[in-house]
Parts: structure tokens; sequence; C-alpha cells
């Protein structure tokens, strides 16, 4: 990862912008050890677990706000207070509040419905909940998606020995590449759509690319998962007399899910031109507005559901819990590393952005995976901007005459979010709730076995049918 292993001095200089009067951290002069708190922060993630569990599991949190402070105080001393609170601000303000309360609001919502009766997680079964969520992700979210199928999932194959498998593949296609095609789907989507790009473009543009590799990962699950299930005996759960019958309970929860994505909706669409400063960190009112509707459609969730039915439903708040405690770390050490994205050719990663172009032309392979390989490690949606911007940032151009290179950052984006846990957020939400669940899942670097093996071919497929 040229990021991680981009070793520059420091500069002392100092990055504010003259006469702007609110701090702004210029990426060009930051170096590469600047990004070393956030690969410690990714590498104690992969390793912690491992090699001390119990430590982990007591004092994550702990760890992720050393990684935060580890970058915060060094910048705080070279740069000045002022600069390192606008910044940590308008991460939180503007990034890690919003996706937190996005992800709580659907993560509560989506635990409130619980699919009675009872499942049998045969290969067929299987494929069939993994198709269903590939095809609800791009309507309801990746989150949502992920969120409503999981628990369901992973019920159905209780009784089954091999069932990690069946967790990996859903977040391949439910937690990523099933939001390919709506800006509704995915954040990076959401933001081409709010950059001018049309709705239904990606719709039809990306429908091709997320068709070959959803039917691709479908096919090789199901021959995975017929070979396993033959390995296993074909086993049956025990026999459980419950009287209930195959249905939903707590169906008003898909209602507000219907409500949440209204609330995103309409922050996209409604601009009143209101904002809240704080500290120079300007706050708009529909975003206000959107994380309040959120939260009270989670109140309302939890009102409304029945407790004994989301006990049923294995419904627990560790798992968020996690992911706050967890990202906090990920969003305030990955800062440098996006401003130093951002820079362009102006900053440590020049030589990764002028890979892009060729004699003045865009070079579609490498916008497809090097948007996809940043999206895998750092935030999908301002990586898939920074090559939006690149290639133009006009929406209109990208759209009719930029075709091909507007597919390709989209594709990367989306697709290979799939490629990390943390590349997506719903990916170590799943993660985290099939660990609670009994599910010993694969280490940060055993998870990217996975990837590597399975959606890496596919993702040369795709380069070799879409890109050349």
């Amino acid at each position: 990862m040229a990021l991680v292993t981009a070793v520059a001095t420091m500069l002392p200089c100092m990055a504010f912008a003259a006469g702007a009067g609110a701090p702004h951290l210029d990426g060009a002069l930051l170096g590469g050890l600047w990004a070393v708190p956030f690969a410690c922060m990714l590498l104690s993630i992969a390793i912690l677990p491992l090699m001390a569990p119990h430590f982990w599991h007591h004092h994550f949190g702990k760890v992720s706000a050393f990684w935060g402070l580890a970058f915060l105080v060094p910048f705080a001393l070279k740069f000045g207070t002022s600069l390192a609170l606008y910044e940590v601000l308008h991460t939180l303000l503007l990034e890690y509040i919003p996706f937190i309360i996005l992800l709580f609001a659907l993560f509560t919502v989506a635990g409130g419905v619980r699919l009675t009766g009872s499942l049998v997680g045969t290969p067929m079964v299987n494929t069939l909940l993994l198709a269903i969520g590939t095809v609800l992700a791009s309507w309801m979210g990746t989150t949502g998606a992920a969120m409503l199928l999981i628990r369901p999932l992973l019920r159905a194959n209780a009784h089954r020995k091999y069932k990690v498998h069946s967790v990996v593949f859903f977040i391949f296609l439910v937690a990523n590449i099933g939001g390919s095609l709506t800006p509704l789907g995915d954040p990076p989507l959401f933001l081409g759509f709010l950059k001018g790009v049309s709705f239904f473009w990606t719709t039809i543009h990306m429908f091709a690319p997320m068709l070959l590799v959803s039917v691709l990962l479908l096919a090789v699950f199901f021959a995975l998962d017929t070979v396993l299930f033959g390995k296993e005996g074909r086993p049956v759960p025990p026999q459980q007399d419950s009287g209930e019958k195959l249905g939903l309970e707590g169906s008003v929860n898909l209602l507000l899910l219907g409500g949440v994505v209204a609330a995103v909706l309409m922050s996209g669409f409604w601009k009143p031109g209101v904002e809240f400063v704080v500290y120079h960190v300007p706050v708009e009112l529909q975003n206000i507005v959107r994380d309040i509707v959120l939260l009270v459609i989670a109140g309302l969730s939890l009102k409304l559901t029945d407790p004994e039915s989301r006990i049923k439903n294995d419904f627990s708040w560790g798992p968020i819990a996690e992911v706050a405690k967890l990202f906090a770390g990920i969003f305030v050490s990955m800062i440098p590393a996006i401003a130093i994205l951002k820079a362009g050719e102006s900053g440590a990663l020049r030589s990764v952005i002028q890979m892009v172009t060729h004699d003045g032309q865009p070079v579609n392979v490498m916008y497809f995976w090097l948007t996809g390989l940043l999206s895998s490690f750092l935030d999908n949606a301002p990586t898939y901007l920074v090559f939006f911007n690149t290639a133009g940032g006009d929406a209109m151009h990208l759209m009719h005459d930029m075709s091909q290179t507007l597919l390709a950052i989209s594709a990367g984006a989306v697709f290979m979010g799939a490629n990390t846990y943390i590349g997506n957020a719903p990916n170590f939400m799943v993660r985290s709730i099939a660990e609670e669940q009994g599910v010993k899942m694969p280490s940060f670097f055993g998870y990217m076995a996975w990837s590597c093996g399975i959606l890496v071919p596919s993702f040369i497929l795709v380069t070799l049918v879409f890109f050349m």
C-alpha cells in the first residue's frame, strides 16, 4: 500500500489557509510518516485479536483511542492546537457522528425484524438468501440489507459445521457488491449523485459488471457450499417444536427502514441554505435534521418492537459498540491519509495519482484498481471523490464523454470495499454479529486471503471485459 509505505520527512510548515479565517490542512505539506498511526491502527485490528485475544477483547477501545492520539498529539505540537481542533471537529461533526448515527439507526431497526419459523441452511436456501440480499442492497443500502438478513442466515446455518464461508460471501455480496445499482446502495455513489450524476446512470452502467460479479460469486458459493454440505453429511437441524410458522415479526421496522432511506435522501435533495458553524466547521441544517430523524426512528423501533422478539433475534448492542469505538480511532488516525490523497499531484502520493492518465488520456484500468485498492483501506466515499475530481469533476462530461472512466471509479469504490473488514461499514458489523453468535471468523489477514483468492480474480475478469 503506497500510503503506508511512503516515508518522507514531516515538514515543519504552517498549514493554515491564508486569509480564509478557518484553519486548513494542506495535504501537500504532509509526508508519509503521518500515516503511520493509521497503519498501526489497521495492524492492531489485524494482529491483536490473534496474538492477545483477551487483551483485545477488554481493551480494543483503549487501543483505538491510543492510535488516534498518536496522530493527534504530534500533529497539535507541529501545526498547533487550532488546526488540530478544527480537523478533529471536522471529522467528528461531518463524518464520524453522521456515520455512527446512520449505522445505529439501521442496526436498531433491522435488529427488530425477526424471521419466524425455521429456515434450514441448505446450499439452495443459503444461495437464495445471498441473492435476495444482493438485490435489496441497492435499494435499502448495503448496511440496511446486511443488518436485515445476517441474523436469518446465521440462524439457518446454526446446525452447520462449516459456516464461515457463508458469512464471508455475505460480506462480499450483500454488504458491498449488491449496493452498486443506485445512489442509495453505497455512500460513494450517493456522493456522485450529489455531484450531479443522474440517479439511474448508476443503474444502467453498473448493471452489467455488477451482474457479472454477482452471478460468478453466487455460483462459486453454491458450488463450495454444496461440497461442504455433503462433507458434513447433509446435516439437518435438531427437531424444534416451536409452533412458529414462517413469517416476519416486527414488520413495522420495515416501514421504519423506509424512513431511514427517506431521511438520507432528504438530506441530499433539501438545501435550505442554513448552516451552524462550530469552530469554523459548517454543519448544514438538512444534515442535523436527518440525524435527529434517524435517532427518532431508532427510538420508535425500540418502542414499537417487542423486547422478547429482539431477544429471540439474538440482538445485542455489542457489535455497534465495537464498531463505534474502533472507527473513532480509524476516522481520526485516517485524517492525514485522506489529506495526502486529496493533495493529488502535490502530495506524497503524486506518483499514484499520475498513474491514472497517460498522454493526457484517462487510463480506466488504473482508475478502477487505484480507486478500489485505496477504498479497501481508506473511507471509500472520499476516495471516490478524489478520483472523481482527478477525472475532471464535471458530472455531465463524465457521464457522457468519459462514461467508462466514471464506471471504473464507481465500480472500484463499491466492489473493492469488500477486500477488507474496514473497506465498508457493514463489513465489520457483520463480522462482529457473526462472532457474537459463535462463528469463528477469519482474522483481518485471513479474511484478505479469502478476498484475494475469490474477489481479485473476479475483478481481473471485470477489468478484461469492461476496461481493456
